[in-house]
């Protein structure tokens, strides 16, 4: 248990690594990724890919899907994908209680079977593989082939392949076109927004039990999002950092300061810690570059205004400027507003 929970009167740690699905925060683009998930499923769409930068949630969004996925639907979860090809017909095999699946050919057959009794019970089957982009591309082809295992009507394998955006650079390699024109749909993993990096730390804070979501100062918020760029796990990271460090120095209110401290100790390295800077620098030049422009546009308008207001005086007659100069001293004498 973290030291800080009782400083902060957490229940449990708001900001863990761990996938789970009780503080799933779904931000727009987390709600539809979730969406079309579902859709994919009941419609049996049978290819469905999901890529996102690591700390994008990926594996969090399968977790909250698998959370709500019916009984009668039949899921394997493979989770590395770094196998040979046997190794991958022997956890599909002991996923669906089919065997040993040792032998590829008597698989196939076990398997063919088995998809086939459930399509005619009205039931879903689906595999789910995350980091797809480790996958090899012999195993990758052999994941292809089982799309191949259908109906007239509909498809009797589900795959759903989870991974980083590299993965949509290998599904564009000529050599997967093939896997490319089965796949129905597509959908990557944003960032959150400021707004949303805001809403995020405030939902965790309120589910591990806090009835104070304002721990985190409005400094504090923007400096996670510059340093996170908006991904979960490395806000996760910096904010779990920031209430140990506020613990330690006995401060109930966690400001932009305690951030960048944390930032230094996580090991952002001074490249990303510089360029954070770097960015900030520049948009207090831009800003200041404005404010002069600003400036200069008024002194000039102030210069261009007197001089004309010389020229207008010097157009008068000797009555019109004696005139105006008795109301203007009536005026700054106060006898203008006396009467």
């Amino acid at each position: 248990m973290k030291m800080y929970l009782r400083f902060y009167n957490l229940k449990e740690e708001p900001f863990s690594l761990s996938p789970d699905p009780d503080f799933l925060y779904l931000s727009e683009v987390h709600r539809e990724g979730l969406a079309n998930l579902r859709y994919g499923l009941i419609q049996k769409k049978g290819f469905i890919v999901i890529t996102g930068e690591v700390g994008t949630g990926k594996t969090t969004l399968i977790n909250a899907l698998l959370s709500e996925i019916p009984q009668e639907v039949k899921t394997a979860f493979i989770s590395n994908p770094k196998l040979k090809t046997e190794e991958f017909f022997f956890l599909l095999s002991r996923a669906f209680k089919l065997g040993n699946g040792d032998n590829k050919a008597k698989f196939l057959i076990n398997f063919t079977e088995f998809l086939e009794r459930l399509d005619k019970n009205g039931e879903n089957v689906v595999l789910i593989i995350d980091e797809a982009h480790c996958l090899p591309e012999k195993l990758l082809e052999e994941i292809r082939l089982l799309s191949n295992l259908e109906t007239p009507h509909s498809k009797l394998l589900n795959i759903i392949l989870v991974g980083q955006p590299e993965f949509e650079k290998t599904l564009d390699h000529p050599g997967f076109r093939a896997l490319k024109q089965r796949i129905t749909l597509r959908y990557r993993l944003k960032p959150l927004s400021k707004e949303e990096t805001r809403e995020y730390i405030k939902v965790r804070l309120s589910r591990a039990g806090s009835k104070d979501v304002g721990v985190f100062s409005e400094g504090a918020i923007s400096a996670i999002y510059r340093y996170s760029k908006g991904v979960p796990r490395v806000i996760n990271l910096l904010a779990d950092r920031a209430m140990l460090t506020g613990f330690v120095k006995e401060t109930k209110v966690i400001d932009d300061k305690i951030i960048r401290e944390c930032a230094a100790e996580i090991g952002f390295g001074n490249a990303e810690l510089n360029r954070v800077e770097k960015d900030r620098l520049k948009k207090n030049d831009r800003e200041t570059k404005t404010g002069r422009h600003l400036l200069r546009a008024g002194l000039a308008f102030l210069i261009l205004g007197a001089i004309l207001a010389i020229f207008w005086f010097v157009s008068l007659s000797n009555a019109e400027r004696q005139k105006l100069i008795t109301d203007l001293t009536i005026l700054f004498s106060g006898e203008l507003w006396e009467k």
